[in-house]
């Protein structure tokens, strides 16, 4: 049989061990502000489509659908930072004509939102250059869904606009659009 010698372990200074409980408390502390750093609150749908939620607007009310025509203030923007669109007014956009990742965009909000949406080219416009976008771009939207209205009820309101104009003294609006320019 084999005898053990057992071998004294020097005392460690109580300094050491403060340290080192200081050490693990400031990693967990980092670690816990880490993870709450990297929720940032973007989601990604199936498509590829990455939104946030700036501000979440009336939530018990109804989205828009493809049958619909949004009021919308908007920036387009590369990721660069670059604006390549603005409104500079609430401006009309019926829902399937954008792209398509607009348009999915816009049937997540609801009437008050402001979303930020980052549109991959296949939801864009994919390997062609439109204007100002080059070609394969990523579009970095902030949305904010004023109003949505049915095409079919937008374009009850023109005709009956338009006739109101064929009558005497009906030019009250301007602009062709439900409450003029």
């Amino acid at each position: 049989m084999s005898t053990v010698t057992a071998v004294p372990i020097a005392p460690v200074k109580r300094a050491y061990v403060l340290w080192l409980v200081v050490g693990l408390v400031f990693a967990l502390v980092f670690a816990v502000a880490l993870a709450r750093a990297g929720d940032t609150g973007i989601v990604t749908t199936p498509s590829g489509l990455r939104y946030q939620v700036l501000k979440a607007g009336d939530v018990k009310g109804a989205r828009p659908t493809d049958a619909d025509v949004t009021l919308v203030n908007y920036e387009g923007r590369l990721v660069d930072g670059t604006v390549f669109d603005k409104s500079q007014q609430p401006t009309p956009l019926p829902v399937t004509g954008v792209v398509p990742g607009f348009s999915e965009g816009l049937k997540l909000m609801h009437k008050g939102a402001k979303y930020r949406f980052w549109i991959k080219p296949e939801l864009g416009y994919g390997a062609r250059a439109t204007g100002p976008i080059p070609a394969n771009s990523t579009l970095v939207f902030d949305v904010e869904l004023q109003d949505f209205i049915p095409e079919a009820t937008l374009r009850q309101l023109q005709m009956q606009q338009s006739m109101m104009r064929g009558m005497p003294g009906g030019d009250a609006m301007p602009g062709g659009m439900p409450g003029g320019r």
